[in-house]
């Protein structure tokens, strides 16, 4: 028997241990991800959440595809303006696609105003309405004479002809929105900030 066998690993070095140093700085790492991820996730569900546009409802100014950025505290600090394009939940009447939980549309009518349509114009309080997005040729037809109750808004698809909007599920209430939009950002070439 001569030589005996020396145990293994007697030669390995012992286990490295972790610095004071370097667990305090793995617990900031670990703090920052946690507050990070907390972060957005209530920039998320209280000020701002980006939407998908499915379809052409809006077109010429969101295209299906693009995406926007939603500022959902907005009508905290002020109150809906005409013209602004909103995103909110399906309102009850609208059965059309049961699947669909959230709609993009543009307030045209405010709470107390008369909106209506004659010779391809939308009125509103019986003059018609200035509306420079839309391309020109827009025909506005199917708006029965209707007043919007108080806390209550009449909105419609930029694009007439391809909209399902109040003119099918009547006025919307305050209640449902979500936010306005601020922001189209993708695709990066169609970038653009809305007043």
């Amino acid at each position: 028997m001569g030589d005996s066998e020396a145990p293994v690993g007697s030669d390995a070095p012992p286990p490295r241990r972790l610095s004071r140093s370097s667990k305090r700085n793995i617990r900031d790492l670990t703090i920052i991800i946690v507050v990070a991820v907390v972060f957005g996730i209530l920039i998320r569900s209280f000020v701002f959440q980006s939407f998908y546009i499915p379809s052409g409802s809006m077109v010429p100014t969101l295209n299906p595809g693009n995406r926007v950025l939603v500022n959902k505290l907005s009508y905290d600090f002020h109150s809906v303006h005409r013209g602004d394009i909103i995103v909110f939940r399906t309102p009850p009447d609208d059965r059309s696609n049961p699947a669909i939980k959230d709609l993009v549309k543009r307030v045209v009518g405010l709470p107390g105003d008369t909106v209506s349509s004659q010779g391809g114009k939308l009125y509103v309080n019986g003059k018609p309405l200035s509306e420079p997005y839309l391309p020109p040729g827009v025909v506005t037809n199917g708006v029965a004479v209707t007043k919007i109750p108080p806390g209550e808004l009449w909105v419609m698809g930029d694009n007439r002809t391809d909209s399902e909007d109040s003119r099918y599920f009547g006025p919307i209430s305050e209640k449902l929105i979500v936010g306005r939009v601020f922001l189209r950002y993708w695709p990066l070439s169609s970038f653009k900030v809305f007043g």
